[in-house]
């Protein structure tokens, strides 16, 4: 279920409610694997997605009646439900799609994107390094979606919130994504990076010498060893004809002691 003790970013936030707003609520998975969207939301699963659209619906659904916009193409009968003294030219949408609209009842109205989503929307798509402008927000929505007449100053009301909640950044009169906060980036220096690749090839250099200087000295331990324990063997196998030298001596005068005794009939003592 990813891991919920992790606190959302403001940049996860952000691309939470652009991914809403490209998919539509309930596209958790879609968002997920959406090349746009992956990476921010990369430590999230479906149920994280979930659960805080929720939690952030509360701080949402207040004004949401100034809030609900309308894709082309499928408007909802909130936004098209118009007083009789409105003029056909100035309906948003065709009472052939309001009856459509009516007869699916309230699950689709509570499907419409805010605005919040759609201006995040915007600034994600537009790219812009420096920040986009009210004018070039406005023209992305505008062509994107239909939307109400008192949009420009709902758009400028919803961009201040934004500004205020620290989910948007305004910088000379332009608005961007505020980054997320530095604790979830561990930038490394370029230099620290090239410096690194000398200093491993020298560790390495070193331990290879150290290495080949350890094995010539246990070579020459076993050689030493190895020297030792033949002129022990060798010592041992003087000592072991010596002593057989001795005995056969011991033998040879045993024998000349009985002989001069049966030639003399003199007990000889030998010394």
């Amino acid at each position: 279920m990813g891991n919920q003790k992790l606190k959302w970013t403001t940049e996860e936030e952000a691309a939470l409610m652009a991914g809403v707003a490209k998919h539509g609520p309930g596209k958790w998975k879609n968002i997920l694997v959406d090349s746009e969207f992956a990476h921010k939301l990369a430590s999230r699963s479906n149920v994280d997605l979930k659960d805080k659209w929720r939690n952030m619906g509360a701080n949402y659904e207040q004004g949401s009646g100034d809030n609900a916009m309308t894709p082309k193409g499928k408007a909802t009968a909130s936004s098209a439900v118009r007083p009789r003294t409105q003029t056909s030219s100035s309906a948003l949408v065709s009472k052939d799609n309001v009856n459509k609209k009516l007869s699916q009842g309230p699950q689709n109205a509570k499907s419409v994107p805010k605005y919040n989503a759609m201006i995040l929307e915007a600034l994600s798509s537009l790219k812009d390094r420096n920040g986009s402008e009210f004018g070039a927000i406005m023209r992305f929505i505008e062509k994107k979606y239909e939307v109400q007449q008192n949009f420009r100053r709902l758009l400028s009301s919803k961009l201040r919130r934004l500004v205020l909640q620290g989910t948007v950044e305004k910088v000379q009169k332009r608005y961007k994504i505020r980054l997320a906060a530095s604790g979830t980036k561990t930038p490394t220096p370029k230099q620290k990076g090239v410096n690194s690749r000398p200093l491993q090839k020298s560790r390495l250099t070193i331990s290879a010498e150290t290495v080949e200087d350890a094995a010539k000295t246990a070579a020459d331990k076993i050689a030493e060893a190895e020297n030792k324990s033949f002129v022990a063997a060798e010592a041992v196998k003087e000592s072991e004809r010596v002593s057989r030298m001795a005995e056969d001596a011991d033998a040879l005068l045993m024998h000349l002691k009985e002989v001069l005794e049966q030639c003399s009939g003199v007990t000889v003592v030998v010394d």
